[in-house]
């Protein structure tokens, strides 16, 4: 876990424990092994750095949506910004745009110094569309999901034996979909928005996301082995997250992402 915050980094001693960064995982089959494939570019992303030994990084990254949570460490990542990193970045497509294209408009001047063709190294943009997609040799599947403010997909992410999946900004409530249904169904472990609490309920409808309850009754509907709450409120303190995990009564295993735990899925 790279980074676990949604909306703003949080900074500052309240919230140490869990992490200030914004949404950013890194996957690899085996712990002793550097992550290649990366869901979503939030702040946390240049934490990743250190696990390649500020190496030149070789991987891909997913983005769920363009959301500056989840874009905005993609400049500052010390690994991918290299001359010799090789870097494939995937995001939802939109409006027949390039994937250059919409990283730029959140990336260019004069909101930021550089267009995403600054980077140093062989960086790729690619706009993809729902389905499944072959990427660092993971079964990826991509499917659109309900959050205010742009495409948005969850993902899917298998290695033939052990299932993830990451939705981590999604309206839980109004329906299941099929493809929030075949995105979920069965999984080792659902990485799941719940930057929100039910006397929130409000607020959690207008920005476009879920609640811890909501999260909860999602990963105990779709039978997912293990949930983990994830893109914690900005706001959220170290003690305050604390109280949330203290009170969960779920009929899953559920778990508070923290930045910087390891966490092993098994089948």
């Amino acid at each position: 876990m790279l980074g676990v915050r949604g909306s703003t980094a949080a900074p500052g001693a309240d919230f140490v424990r869990y992490g200030g960064h914004t949404s950013c995982i890194g996957v690899s089959r085996h712990a002793e092994e550097a992550p290649s494939l990366v869901l979503d570019a939030g702040t946390g992303l240049r934490n990743l750095s250190a696990h390649w030994d500020f190496r030149p990084f070789r991987g891909s990254i997913l983005l769920s949506h363009l959301h500056w949570d989840h874009v905005q460490g993609i400049p500052f990542f010390v690994s991918g910004d290299n001359v010799d990193a090789e870097v494939e970045l995937y995001l939802p497509a939109q409006d027949g745009r390039s994937g250059e294209d919409l990283l730029a408009q959140s990336m260019a001047p004069p909101a930021f110094p550089i267009t995403p063709s600054g980077l140093l190294g062989d960086w790729t943009f690619r706009a993809i569309e729902p389905g499944v997609h072959a990427i660092e040799g993971y079964s990826v599947t991509a499917a659109d999901i309900r959050h205010k403010g742009g495409r948005t997909f969850g993902y899917r992410v298998s290695d033939g034996s052990v299932d993830i999946a990451y939705l981590p900004d999604h309206v839980a409530t109004g329906g299941l979909t099929d493809a929030v249904e075949a995105l979920v169904a069965g999984v080792d472990l659902l990485i799941h928005d719940a930057q929100f609490l039910e006397p929130e309920r409000a607020l959690a409808d207008a920005y476009g996301h879920s609640t811890v309850d909501d999260a909860i009754a999602l990963a105990s509907q779709l039978k997912a082995r293990r949930l983990m709450l994830f893109h914690h409120g900005p706001g959220r303190t170290d003690a305050q997250l604390d109280v949330i995990a203290d009170g969960l009564d779920a009929p899953v295993p559920v778990d508070l992402a923290r930045e910087g735990d390891l966490v092993e899925v098994v089948a």
